[in-house]
């Protein structure tokens, strides 16, 4: 049996003030002890601690990454009390100096080894990257959503996580309403019902909203119940948009009539529905994972429930998409030695199932690791628990480049705002969309979906 690593700390709370390994500024704090393994551990991917990185010479490297210090620390903690002649200095940057800040680094001789990676950023980082020096066929069998990372035989990062749209409702105005768990909707026709029973008016003045998707409606909505329907965002070459098709309009027309026919909402109830829901303002809102420790930290106050997006007819193609919490990027432009650990720490990161475990729970993603499907902690988050049973329900359509998403925010802001019909709006989001991505590289792997038709 491996022997457990005391890392798990990190699971329950991320409460670790200090641990071995970190920097000399922690000697101060109290050090919390960490349980060395000994013994081999991991699923396919294998760890082993007892072989010497970088032959046992001291050697540093830094990793670059946008906010989560503790959990970071954590993890650097647990490799380095394995490898105590590694030392990983840890460089925190905003996300908005984030991305201007590390490809410049990279494009020079001293950047980190090491660095984060969001896959929006997929076209500005691949050329600095060097592929994982793990066989493809054991990051398969491990973890899900492999085979979309692939380029030209190599992979260069993967998913440690999904990250998907589910429903956040206010449990007390459910009950105020009558509604009961009996009550929670599993098409979008019941959805319409049930939000009607929770708008609450002071005459033609909305008080309460039943749903509210103002602000994040193309993120939730347009760019996901396409798939319920059948329909991908891209065509069948993967590189032509499909959003003004009768779908996506279809899709926009319903939201329109949840505010204008139903009335269950307003484009002028809030700037956005994520802050109402958190104001106490709006009994529902689709929002992804991470707006559940949103919730649990800024809005503590508000008693929430969570469940499954509805589909048309209860047996949907798929349920919508999610995106990637991507692993480690590795910089092919530092020197060997620095390489050589941080493939090593890379390694270290996929096998380790806590640390996996703690990434998935901090950020409010469901494991890309297979293994971890129905993993105790992981299934204590009630927006991961509901996504257990259809997981592989999702598409993935790759990392879409910015366009996609912010074309079909200013279509439906101008259905919305500045009364502009739908096929107009659409019609001129495909253009512009198609005009952005003439130069790019992407192509759509939403043909890689478990269910592709």
């Amino acid at each position: 049996m491996k022997k457990k690593i005391m890392l798990i700390a990190m699971v329950s709370a991320l409460s670790i003030t200090s641990l071995a390994g970190c920097s000399s500024e922690s000697n101060k704090k109290e050090q919390t002890k960490i349980d060395v393994p000994t013994e081999v551990f991991g699923d396919t991917i294998k760890y082993d601690p007892n072989v010497e990185v970088n032959n046992g010479e001291k050697v540093t490297i830094e990793l670059w990454e946008w906010g989560s210090d503790e959990l970071f620390e954590s993890l650097i903690a647990g490799y380095t009390a394995i490898h105590p002649n590694v030392t990983i200095k840890l460089v925190n940057n905003p996300w908005e100096d984030y991305w201007t800040k590390l490809p410049l680094a990279l494009d020079g001789e001293n950047g980190p080894a090491l660095f984060n990676i969001h896959n929006s950023y997929h076209e500005n980082l691949i050329n600095y990257l060097a592929p994982l020096d793990i066989p493809i066929e054991d990051l398969q069998a491990d973890f899900t959503g492999v085979d979309a990372h692939i380029i030209d035989g190599k992979v260069y990062y993967i998913d440690y996580g999904m990250m998907t749209g589910t429903v956040y409702y206010n449990k007390d105005m459910w009950e105020a309403a009558g509604l009961t768990e009996a009550d929670i909707p599993k098409t979008w026709d019941e959805m319409r019902e049930v939000a009607k029973k929770l708008t609450i008016k002071n005459g033609d003045q909305i008080v309460q909203a039943g749903l509210n998707f103002n602000g994040d409606f193309h993120q939730n909505y347009l760019l996901g119940l396409n798939y319920q329907l059948g329909e991908n965002i891209f065509k069948e070459d993967g590189t032509t948009p499909n959003v003004n098709s009768d779908t996506m309009k279809q899709i926009m027309q319903m939201l329109v009539d949840f505010y204008e026919v139903d009335g269950v909402g307003s484009k002028d109830f809030g700037e956005k529905g994520a802050d109402s829901f958190g104001q106490g303002q709006s009994a529902m809102v689709i929002q992804w994972g991470h707006f559940y420790n949103t919730l649990n930290t800024t809005w503590s106050d508000i008693n929430f429930g969570v469940f499954e997006i509805p589909t048309f007819d209860g047996n949907p193609y798929a349920y919508n998409r999610y995106n990637g919490e991507s692993t480690f990027g590795i910089n092919k432009n530092a020197p060997k030695d620095q390489q050589a650990v941080a493939q090593d720490f890379v390694k270290y990161y996929l096998a380790n199932d806590n640390v996996q475990v703690a990434f998935n729970l901090a950020m409010s993603t469901f494991p890309a690791k297979k293994s971890l499907a129905n993993n105790e902690e992981i299934l204590k988050n009630p927006s991961l628990r509901v996504l257990a049973e259809h997981i592989d329900r999702y598409i993935w359509p790759g990392p879409m480049p910015e366009t996609v998403e912010n074309s079909l925010k200013r279509a439906g802001e101008e259905v919305f705002y500045n009364g502009v019909d739908i096929d107009t709006a659409f019609d001129e989001a495909q253009a512009t969309i198609e005009k952005d991505m003439k130069n790019s590289s992407f192509v759509s792997v939403e043909n890689l979906y478990k269910y592709a038709k």
